[in-house]
């Protein structure tokens, strides 16, 4: 989310990742790529082949791929929209739930090789997930309506998915910002209110209809972790029973801010920073950006950019919260990148995982506070390279989740193991 200077370029670009890019393709498969998000340098992007001593591989898929979600869970009869009025994007028993299905996945080396670990089949759990999609529709006007559309089926895929190993996946439809209404919500908040108050209709439903007094992991990205910041605040923060129902909430992107040099207050003052993967109703918080983000950076500064959409204004006294996902008690650590694939691929996987390519750990200077994302891989290196898709404002904002996401899948699951021992 940024200004209105920005918000043609944030539609042109965020439009185009979410609604015409499918999957990512795997390098040296990824010739036709645009770049946006998850970016082929030219150098790369030329390499359609192995090198000379190994055969060339063919595309995984050469236009558009068509796009399905996974199978749901078998029988499934649930309608999408219930009785209460709230629209599913994801719930357990719908058809063609976009978070639930198998999940095969190609382990991809720096030379391309590649083993294929087996799928692992959407499993029902004990525990829900509360998903809230980042900013996606395309929609004209202020405000998205409620009717399920590519982009968000193809972002809760991207993002959600995984998550279906570890729990139930829960994403309401809501009247979220648009893109052409970005620039408006930054000075008027009339288009934030109606996002978060159809926000707080289906919570309000999930958590009498559906819950059923489950634990709870809430997971948001971009627009999506600002409106779970409000609902957390009001709704869970000052709830000792929901509190204590709380394994954790992972608000990507979103600016959750603490007191400088503290791990909890501001945002939340009963809900802290996770500092341990044994600590349950904790916040897993960053932006992810290569270096010190710049003086008019929209992520890693209080008070600007993605703050106002969550009413966090102040600039002094707080610094926004850092909690790496790959190694939450603080320190570097490798970065388990998952991204999708096309789903009829030559090779049949969802999933692409880029192991030992980047490294993590929170940095803090000169008021700003950041996941700094550094290449670890020495030597020649295939694979596709993070860059910066929407300019040095916004850094890797747009994979904040999936360049973490097999570390985010590893946090819930031990956090998870806590909460069985503490419960």
């Amino acid at each position: 989310m940024l200004a209105s200077a920005a918000v043609s370029l944030v539609t042109k670009e965020i439009g185009f990742r979410w609604n015409t890019i499918p999957y990512v393709k795997i390098v040296p498969f990824w010739c036709a790529r645009p770049a946006v998000a998850l970016v082929v340098s030219a150098a790369l992007a030329a390499a359609c082949t192995h090198p000379a001593t190994s055969a060339p591989r063919p595309a995984l898929s050469g236009s558009r791929p068509a796009r399905s979600p996974a199978p749901g869970r078998a029988h499934a009869t649930v309608p999408r929209r219930d009785p209460a009025g709230t629209v599913w994007l994801c719930r357990p028993g719908l058809a063609g739930d976009p978070c639930a299905g198998a999940l095969r996945t190609a382990v991809e080396a720096a030379d391309g090789l590649r083993t294929i670990e087996p799928a692992i089949a959407s499993r029902n759990s004990r525990f829900d997930c509360f998903y809230v999609y980042p900013t996606v529709s395309t929609e004209p006007g202020l405000n998205s309506d409620l009717t399920v559309q590519p982009a968000e089926v193809n972002v809760a895929m991207d993002q959600a998915a995984l998550f279906s190993q570890v729990c139930d996946v829960w994403a309401p439809m809501y009247r979220q910002i648009t893109l052409d209404g970005l620039g408006k919500a930054y000075i008027d908040p009339a288009p934030g209110k109606i996002a978060y108050s159809s926000l707080l209709s289906a919570w309000k439903d999930f958590i009498t209809h559906y819950d059923n007094g489950r634990p709870i992991i809430f997971i948001g990205h971009s627009q999506g972790s600002s409106m779970l910041i409000r609902l957390l605040q009001a709704e869970v923060d000052p709830k000792r029973a929901l509190r204590h129902r709380t394994v954790v909430a992972i608000l990507a992107g979103g600016n959750v801010t603490v007191p400088i040099g503290r791990g909890e207050g501001a945002t939340f003052r009963h809900l802290p920073l996770c500092t341990s993967p044994r600590q349950t109703g904790c916040v897993i918080a960053y932006s992810s950006f290569p270096a010190e983000p710049p003086a008019n950076a929209d992520f890693g500064r209080p008070g600007q950019g993605v703050s106002i959409y969550s009413g966090q204004t102040a600039t002094t006294g707080v610094e926004v919260a850092c909690v790496n996902p790959a190694s939450l008690g603080g320190g570097s650590a490798n970065l388990l990148l998952y991204f999708p694939v096309a789903r009829a691929s030559a090779v049949g996987t969802s999933w692409v995982i880029y192991p030992r390519m980047y490294s993590a750990s929170c940095q803090s200077r000169g008021g700003a506070s950041w996941l700094e994302v550094r290449k670890i891989a020495s030597g020649p290196d295939i694979r596709p390279q993070l860059t910066q898709a929407l300019g040095p404002a916004w850094g890797y904002h747009l994979v904040d989740i999936n360049l973490a996401l097999g570390n985010l899948i590893a946090d819930v699951h031990g956090e998870e193991t806590a909460f069985r021992a503490q419960h």
